[in-house]
Parts: C-alpha cells; sequence; structure tokens
C-alpha cells in the first residue's frame, strides 16, 4: 500500500464521508473510492460498511486495520518531513498556534527568532478557541498564544506578547451604532455567542457572564470559529466582544465594531506544555521577554 492510498484511508477512517474526505484530501469522490476498492481487494475483505448512504462506518477489519496504520502513517509522515527540513539546512522546527488573528502585528518576535536561530524553522498557525488547549496536549502544537488568564495546572504561560482594548461587533444596522462606544452594562440586553468544549474561567476572561451591577450576559449559539460568529452578528442574531485588532483584520461591510468604555484589555501570552519544555520553546520565550509587550 502506497503512504497516498495509506492517506487516502486515514482520512475516510475519520470523516466516514467520502465527500468530506475527498475535500480535505483535494481530489475527487471517486479516486477516494477507486482507492478503497482496490486495497479491500487486496486485502479480502471490506473495510468500511456502506449500507447507509448519508454515513459509512467502518467494518472490524477496517477498524484493525485503521489502529495499526495510524502510527506507521505518523511515523512516515514525519520521517519525510525531517529529511526535507535537513535537505535544507533546518534541524528543527517550532510549531506556534495563534488564538488571535494578528500574526502580522507580532512580526518582530517572528524575524527575531529566525534571525537568532536561522537552522531552526518557525511554523505559525492558525488554533482553535474551541478545546483551546487540545492542540498543545496531543502534540500538534509546541506553543499557543492565547488570551489571560490561563490556569491549567500542565500548562506554562510565558511572556505577554500583547494587550487589546475590547471592541463590540454588532449587524451594521443595529441599534447600537447610534452610539460612539458601549459599556459593558448594555452587553446584558443583547444575546452573546458561545463555545464548546472550553474552560468556564477561560471563557469568563474574554467575556463576563454578569455585568458589574449583576446583570446576567446570555450566551446564545455555540460557535467554533469568529466567520460563524460574524455571520450571526451581522444578521442581528447577536452581538460579540473582540479584541481590537478584529477592526483591521476582519473588516466586512455587514459588521460594525464599537468601542467598549469599561472593561480591561485583554492580554494574550504564550503558553506550552510544562512538560515538554525544550531549547527551541525557551528560545522564543527569552526572544518575547527580551522585546517586552508590544505597544497597541
Amino acid at each position: 500500500m502506497e503512504i497516498r492510498d495509506i492517506e487516502i484511508f486515514l482520512t475516510l477512517a475519520e470523516e466516514l464521508h467520502f465527500g468530506r474526505a475527498a475535500d480535505r484530501l483535494h481530489v475527487s469522490q471517486a479516486r477516494v473510492s477507486q482507492a478503497i476498492n482496490q486495497q479491500e481487494r487486496r486485502l479480502g475483505g471490506a473495510l468500511f460498511d456502506r449500507t447507509n448512504r448519508r454515513q459509512i462506518c467502518l467494518t472490524p477489519l477496517g477498524r484493525q486495520l485503521r489502529d495499526d496504520l495510524r502510527p506507521v502513517y505518523a511515523g512516515l509522515r514525519d520521517s519525510l518531513e525531517r529529511a526535507h527540513l535537513a535537505a535544507r539546512g533546518i534541524t528543527h522546527v517550532l510549531r506556534v498556534g495563534m488564538l488571535p488573528l494578528n500574526t502580522y502585528d507580532l512580526r518582530p518576535y517572528w524575524g527575531t527568532f529566525r534571525a537568532r536561530h536561522p537552522h531552526w524553522q518557525l511554523q505559525i498557525q492558525h488554533a482553535s478557541f474551541v478545546d483551546p488547549f487540545a492542540g498543545l496536549r496531543r502534540g500538534d502544537l509546541d506553543m499557543l498564544v492565547c488570551w489571560l488568564p490561563v490556569e491549567e495546572p500542565d500548562l506554562t504561560v510565558g511572556p505577554v506578547l500583547f494587550a487589546d482594548p475590547r471592541v463590540l461587533a454588532v449587524a451594521a444596522e443595529h441599534e447600537l451604532t447610534r452610539r460612539t462606544s458601549v459599556s459593558l452594562e448594555m452587553l446584558a440586553d443583547f444575546q452573546h455567542s458561545d463555545a464548546p468544549s472550553r474552560p468556564d474561567y477561560w471563557a469568563e476572561g474574554f467575556v463576563p457572564s454578569h455585568t458589574r451591577s449583576g446583570h446576567r450576559i446570555e450566551r446564545g449559539p455555540l460557535v467554533h470559529n469568529a466567520e460563524e460568529i460574524l455571520t450571526l452578528a451581522s444578521t442581528g442574531e447577536l452581538v460579540n466582544l473582540f479584541p481590537a485588532h478584529m477592526m483591521r483584520y476582519w473588516s466586512r461591510p455587514d459588521i460594525a465594531y464599537l468601542p467598549v468604555n469599561d472593561i480591561d484589555a485583554l492580554s494574550y501570552a504564550l503558553v506550552w506544555r510544562t512538560e515538554t519544555e525544550n531549547d527551541l520553546i525557551r528560545a522564543l520565550a527569552r526572544v518575547a521577554a527580551d522585546i517586552g509587550t508590544l505597544a497597541p
């Protein structure tokens, strides 16, 4: 079985849907189906139960193959990546996940790190606010840029990179747009978004559960990314607090951003798993400490 066929099988085993697997792999559904059919003929048994047209499922043979191939494929992929990097003179890779959207603003840190350590590669990637620390714990990320507070016993909080004032995203035609700024107290009159699988205290740091006078700020629909939030805000279904850099990085004609005048700025820091701390993590933390917190 070739590496591409292994990738197709494992992707379909995760998605359990030919269309979604094809989208992830950037191939046609026919290519996915052809590869699976060839694998099944070669093995002499079915890997997937296709009796349900909407959702397929793994057979016992498929589950066994999936469990056996996952570590093999991960090892092959890592070996090829290390060889590719070594050919370019890169000895190690530091993967940093970004919850905020302002990667460009943080280029003083990235540029200094790369200048100090030319044989190390810095990979910046998007991270989700859903189950925010899962990437660190799975080993998909080495460090995470996220808002504070972070009070996880297995995580270390490093230097603060920046602090952003808060703005409220509302529909362009929303009644609040008649104001030049809003207060936290006003949020109690409108529904706010919520996210699954996040620590309560961490969500509280982004959007308080109550105003200072004790009025509850209602959490509404569950969302998984900023685009979902803005879509709901644009229809007037909710309003949503954001860091101020959203105004520059996610400007839309159907969204207005209003300054919030009575809430503290939101601080973002480097965070990493304590037990995986290494020279690369310490190096980026040292760069951040040397440069200090960036001015808004």
